[in-house]
């Protein structure tokens, strides 16, 4: 089956006073039809950068050179015009803060509309009817009223599920979710992510979840890909990642996500150190600085990207191999 994105040797450079910024250096992936791939790594690995890329939302100091392909496609370097077709309509993103993503002047059932309108051709009446339907099925009360209420009227919580309504409306191939529950307390959080996943079970929809927090991925991803300092680190099914996580990367986010079974009294650890300056990367493992299994060759040369069983690949001088 082919894949809905395919990502090739993407590196994705910002122009900033201090110098340049490698946010993301070759990376690699592939999403399927109604697969569901999680992106982790600490703040600043180059999860979101990714993905504002593929989508054409770099900010104007940055360029990305590579390939991505939207079904076949090569979308990357396509003019604004052309690639409003797809971004929205067969991709959509939902962004990590809702409070900026939305328009503050226009209703929520404007804003909905406006896909519908832009994207199918509706017309307002017709939009607000489906606007209305989506809302009610993304599980916001009163939905009725809501459309006519502005989002600072809305709880976090809502606000995040008008923009998972916003995002399903064209009925899209890909959804992006940017930390799509950083800023929601615990409760809202579960209830956001069941979301999520009956989105794909009902329509199909690929996912890609980008997230720093590893504890969110197991019951909802079917595999991992790990980033750490804009390169890809390690990837493959989420069941075989977890169970035996093959970079020293890899191993230390797990080792800082709290477990139920472990019990109280077990501490979580910290990865030590801080992540490199991407201004100016090692020429070895960016992880060296910080690895407790770093010998000189890590140091001195960059491991390459190598199959480590079945759809399993890891970047490390160290790991063991089949």
């Amino acid at each position: 089956m082919d894949p809905v994105l395919e990502i090739r040797g993407l590196t994705t450079r910002f122009a900033t006073p201090e110098g340049e910024v490698v946010a993301a250096d070759g990376v690699e992936l592939e999403i399927a039809p109604g697969e569901s791939l999680a992106v982790v790594g600490e703040s600043g690995s180059g999860k979101s950068q990714v993905f504002l890329a593929v989508m054409g939302l770099l900010a104007a100091n940055g360029r990305s050179t590579g390939s991505i392909r939207y079904r076949g496609r090569e979308i990357l370097g396509l003019p604004p015009r052309e690639l409003d077709r797809i971004r929205g309509a067969r991709i959509a993103m939902i962004f990590q803060d809702p409070s900026t993503a939305l328009n503050p002047y226009l209703t929520i059932g404007r804003q909905l509309g406006e896909v519908l309108e832009v994207h199918k051709g509706a017309r307002p009446a017709e939009a607000r009817a489906r606007a209305l339907a989506m809302l009610a099925r993304v599980g916001i009360p009163e939905p009725a009223r809501r459309l006519d209420q502005y989002p600072h009227e809305l709880s976090g919580g809502m606000r995040q599920r008008v923009m998972i309504a916003m995002a399903l409306l064209a009925e899209p191939d890909l959804l992006i979710a940017d930390e799509p529950t950083t800023s929601l307390d615990v409760t809202i959080q579960a209830q956001i992510l069941h979301l999520i996943a009956s989105v794909r079970r009902e329509l199909g929809t690929a996912i890609a979840l980008v997230t720093h927090d590893l504890g969110v991925v197991a019951g909802l991803c079917d595999r991992v890909l790990v980033l750490y300092a804009g390169r890809v680190v390690e990837m493959g099914p989420t069941d075989a990642l977890f169970a035996t996580p093959l970079h020293p990367y890899t191993r230390g986010l797990l080792r800082a996500t709290p477990r139920l079974s472990d019990p109280l009294e077990v501490p979580l650890e910290a990865i030590p150190g801080q992540p490199p300056d991407l201004r100016r990367l090692p020429p070895g493992c960016p992880f060296a600085e910080r690895c407790p299994e770093v010998v000189e060759r890590c140091r001195l040369e960059q491991p390459l990207l190598r199959a480590a069983g079945p759809g399993r690949r890891v970047a490390c001088h160290r790991a063991a191999l089949p």
